[in-house]
């Protein structure tokens, strides 16, 4: 199996779970969870029983040693978990609507995710025969930016699995003005890329067509554009086939899109050489088929963290909708 690790924001998720009155006041109660995109990654490997480990940097406060206890309570590898001496750990408000959508308040000015360097990166964030996952987060600020750009660079010329889930956030960038450019320049850096259908329509300016010819004729060996409960696009070099998700009663979309990737990190993370899975659109599609699972178990609940499934609650799924993974090399194991 594959180690795979992920690199990025580990941060406080706030979610507004309540609201009390006071009057005149109404006053709205704020749950503490981990979380983090890269961070919500890795613990859905984890949860799956991957071999599954962590790359950031938080602040030397309360919360960070919360994030650092809860990824180890997971079974994160937290050894390449840096801790920064004086910035702060980075906190999200989340506010969910009636249909369970997000609505995001960051704080995250100069906190300790964004200040990590590309001095820093260590062998140890680079294991042999490793996949190497990442947002764009960390490219709002530098020196953020450099450390991803370098790491990403350094994974492919050590023959590691690049992936990048892009995660656009625009209230994360200055002015909320996205860079395209350095987005795209990661894209076109990464072996896998998930796109939701809003990021592939932004980052394409208009242009999706040649915007995929592009990223396929680049490292881009496997698109995935997500669109909620709508059916998820596969691409590849071979074209474009579509898988229709589970039908869920969405609660809480905080980790569905992180659920998703950690799934398809997972599964992946089984092959010693992704190339024939790539090349088979049946072991593809039962590859995704995994991962959309994971996606849709993970918005029925709560949180982030805590929302992720085990290998144990996406078998019993399956079985459920009579849907096989008999062509995948874990099919016949079981994690609780």
């Amino acid at each position: 199996m594959k180690p795979v690790i992920c690199f990025g924001e580990a941060l406080i998720d706030f979610l507004h779970v309540n609201t009390q009155t006071q009057a005149p006041l109404s006053l709205p109660e704020f749950r503490q969870y981990p979380g983090g995109a890269p961070a919500n990654a890795a613990v859905a490997v984890a949860r799956l029983g991957g071999d599954a480990r962590f790359a950031g940097q938080v602040g030397d406060d309360p919360f960070g040693a919360f994030l650092g206890n809860a990824l180890n309570a997971y079974g994160v590898n937290t050894d390449t978990l840096l801790t920064h001496p004086s910035a702060k750990t980075a906190l999200a408000f989340v506010v969910l609507d009636e249909t369970g959508d997000r609505h995001f308040s960051f704080h995250r000015h100069e906190t300790a995710d964004l200040l990590i360097e590309a001095s820093q990166i260590s062998p140890a964030w680079l294991p042999d025969n490793g996949i190497v996952h990442m947002c764009s987060n960390t490219l709002t600020a530098k020196p953020a930016s450099q450390c991803t750009e370098s790491l990403a660079r350094q994974a492919a010329e050590r023959g590691l699995l690049v992936s990048f889930d892009v995660n656009l956030r625009h209230n994360l960038w200055p002015g909320h003005q996205i860079d395209r450019d350095r987005v795209n320049a990661l894209v076109h850096q990464a072996h896998l890329v998930k796109f939701s259908a809003e990021e592939l329509a932004f980052l394409a300016n208009g242009e999706e067509s040649a915007y995929l010819a592009t990223c396929l004729s680049a490292t881009c060996d496997l698109i995935l554009v997500t669109d909620g409960p709508a059916p998820v696009r596969i691409i590849t070099a071979q074209g474009e086939v579509s898988l229709t998700p589970p039908d869920v009663n969405a609660v809480d979309t905080t980790a569905g899109g992180d659920a998703f990737v950690g799934g398809l990190l997972f599964a992946l993370s089984h092959f010693l050489d992704i190339t024939p899975v790539l090349n088979s659109q049946a072991q593809l599609e039962q590859v995704v088929t995994f991962a959309a699972h994971c996606g849709a178990r993970a918005v029925t609940r709560q949180g982030a963290f805590t929302s992720l499934p085990s290998l144990h609650d996406i078998t019993n799924a399956l079985t459920e909708s009579a849907q096989s993974l008999s062509l995948l090399p874990f099919a016949t194991t079981e994690a609780s």
